[in-house]
């Protein structure tokens, strides 16, 4: 975070053993805001390691002896989303309710982040398996994490299911042509 030129100062903490929240000091003059922050971020660390929530302060609270003082640092409340998005496609459909279950939420919104929402990587584990269990497609958990949102992981699952159907085609075409 301290690599964004108008970065001044940063602390990043966990919170709820699950929410990984940063803040940032904007150099004098610069004004970063928290969607330039986490883009900056997604750019250069894995997604389960870009905070959901980038909060920019004046200054970090200090403890007695001049370190951050990380328990004083504002709580933001609940993760904040950019408002749900129902959804769309059978896949997205698929994916929203599994995570609702997995998950443990009323509610998931196609841009809803797994993450944010409290998914850790036993839980996305748990995804996978249903998934396979469901529809029958052995997806590699690295998918899902890099495919943070029912939408990114639905388009992964119909990707893979076309690759799938294209590789049986062949397949079969090969047989005619040898037969």
């Amino acid at each position: 975070l301290t690599a964004h030129p108008a970065v001044a100062q940063a602390a990043v903490l966990v919170r709820d053993g699950r929410r990984l929240l940063a803040y940032a000091v904007p150099c004098p003059g610069a004004e970063p805001g928290p969607a330039e922050l986490r883009e900056h971020l997604a750019l250069r660390l894995p997604a389960y390691m870009v905070p959901d929530t980038v909060l920019t302060l004046a200054r970090l609270p200090l403890t007695p002896n001049g370190k951050p003082d990380l328990a004083a640092l504002p709580d933001p409340g609940p993760a904040a989303g950019s408002g749900y998005v129902a959804p769309r496609t059978d896949a997205e459909q698929l994916v929203t309710d599994l995570w609702q279950e997995v998950l443990g939420v009323p509610r998931v919104g196609v841009f809803d982040d797994f993450l944010a929402l409290g998914g850790d990587s036993l839980l996305v584990t748990r995804v996978a398996a249903r998934i396979r269990a469901g529809i029958g497609l052995d997806i590699p958990i690295r998918d899902v994490f890099e495919s943070s949102t029912p939408a990114a992981l639905a388009a992964r699952i119909e990707a893979l299911l076309i690759a799938e159907i294209d590789a049986l085609t062949e397949e079969e075409a090969a047989g005619r042509l040898s037969g």
